[in-house]
């Protein structure tokens, strides 16, 4: 992790304090934010030259690679050309999934963990699709770029600052895309939920929240090496922080108008994490890192906050507790999916309107016609194809044929680099707020100055701008 000035920073507040003057942003601890290498350029609304068939290669045939060769079939503009794990079985399966859709076989990587090596060195790939255990993403989605290759990694891509930067550099220098693949950005709730906002129905958004509430306990068998476990054992923190601030990121706008300025996260005691090591294996782990509830409120520049929140550890319902508050209304999914507007704004929406209030959610009628009307272009022009290929209800081919559309268009991406850095820097930064008392961080801006560059959050379309 990159040094934090904290000592510094409390000594200008001894000193801010001696003096009379505000303390708020003395105390805010700090990283350090590497300077853009001379010849280099941001990323922002970055779009490459259009593909007309993205010829892809997956990494990590495990628990998520099947479904991603499976969707990847189904898209005519997209041909997966390479397969890579460490397991020659994995592959072989994969294999047999591309014959079922039709799809010639594809080059074969595999025996060990650093296959990819060979791969990513392939001129006749586009984009690396990476599907890794978390601690390969960084390594496998550099040498990608360094390769030439467009990246589009699973979440999260990155648990470092050093990483997050790295990311960040070598995109910039190679101009290749990184995506990171934010699934949950493409749920119908919260694409539809995007427009409305878009479209001023909840009026200013101030505040919105999102968590990863999943009691893993049955899958913490199927991860390989025990990785997963292991990054709750040996960091403090939101470990996974991505499915609930990425949705919410694109609503605030994100280095697109706002950017993020300062976190604060807390997290309650280790208690479920290590008996379940203990329960399973016969020894207590010691030390254990990360808390089984963990919380992290940040602020934007333009005055917006969001509460992220991460349990994988306890018996709870599944939640990403997705709410949006605006000064005209509210939406909510967990663990009811509803809206709330103003009673100027119900007025304006919904018929029938006389008995209904800003006090409550709407009528389950009026909720499902307003869903409709605001539903997103996306869903409209692929949703239905979505759920029948499937991938947690048909967001995940949503997403997966965006990536492969801009590809083809030669447009922006959905979710770039500096939403890559903002929504994984939680992990880092949260740990170094917790492990100093819950102290404010500073989130650095990973534009480097380029937040104002595009005004609000927008996908690109070939044949017009949204």
């Amino acid at each position: 992790m990159f040094k934090a000035s904290l000592l510094p920073a409390m000594a200008l507040a001894l000193l801010a304090s001696c003096a009379g003057a505000p303390q708020e942003q003395s105390l805010v601890i700090k990283t350090d934010v590497p300077e853009r290498p001379a010849g280099q350029e941001d990323m922002v609304a970055f779009a490459a030259e259009p593909i007309d068939t993205v010829r892809v290669g997956i990494v990590g045939l495990g628990m998520r690679g099947p479904g991603a060769v499976e969707r990847m079939a189904n898209i005519p503009t997209a041909k997966v050309v390479a397969l890579c794990d460490i397991d020659s079985s994995r592959v072989a399966k994969s294999q047999a999934i591309l014959a079922k859709n039709g799809a010639a076989p594809a080059k074969e990587f595999w025996g060990s963990d650093t296959a990819y090596i060979e791969m990513v060195k392939d001129p006749d790939i586009d984009l690396i699709y990476v599907v890794t255990d978390w601690k390969h993403h960084v390594p496998v989605s550099l040498a990608a770029m360094e390769n030439g290759k467009h990246v589009a990694c699973e979440v999260p891509a990155a648990h470092s600052m050093e990483d997050i930067w790295a990311l960040i550099n070598t995109s910039e220098r190679t101009r290749k895309h990184m995506m990171m693949l934010e699934n949950c950005c493409y749920d119908d709730f919260e694409l539809t939920a995007l427009n409305m906002a878009q479209q001023g129905l909840f009026g200013e958004v101030l505040h919105a929240e999102g968590s990863y509430i999943h009691n893993l306990a049955e899958y913490w068998p199927y991860y390989w090496d025990n990785w997963r476990m292991k990054f709750n054992e040996e960091h403090a923190g939101d470990i996974y922080a991505t499915h609930g601030v990425g949705p919410a990121a694109q609503l605030l706008d994100l280095h697109r108008g706002d950017m993020l300025t300062t976190l604060v996260a807390m997290d309650t005691k280790s208690v479920s994490g290590p008996d379940f090591v203990e329960k399973t294996t016969g020894k207590r782990p010691e030390p254990w890192k990360n808390g089984d509830h963990t919380m992290t409120i940040l602020k934007t520049a333009n005055g917006k906050t969001l509460n992220i929140q991460h349990n994988v550890v306890t018996p709870r319902p599944y939640s990403r507790m997705y709410q949006i508050t605006g000064t005209k209304g509210f939406a909510n999914k967990y663990m009811k999916s509803g809206i709330v507007l103003d009673t100027e704004v119900i007025a304006s929406e919904v018929p029938d309107h006389e008995n209904l209030s800003s006090h409550s959610f709407l009528p389950e009628e009026q909720y499902q016609a307003l869903m409709e009307k605001y539903k997103h272009p996306i869903l409209k022009e692929i949703g239905e194809k979505a759920k029948q290929v499937g991938g947690h209800g048909g967001m995940d081919f949503v997403m997966d044929y965006r990536l492969i559309y801009c590809l083809n268009h030669g447009l922006p991406l959905d979710i770039d680099v500096y939403d890559m850095a903002e929504w994984c820097c939680l992990a880092p930064l949260g740990e170094l707020s917790i492990e100093n008392g819950s102290a404010p961080v500073e989130v650095p801006d990973f534009t480097r100055g380029a937040s104002n560059k595009v005004k609000g959050y927008r996908h690109a379309y070939a044949d017009k701008a949204e």
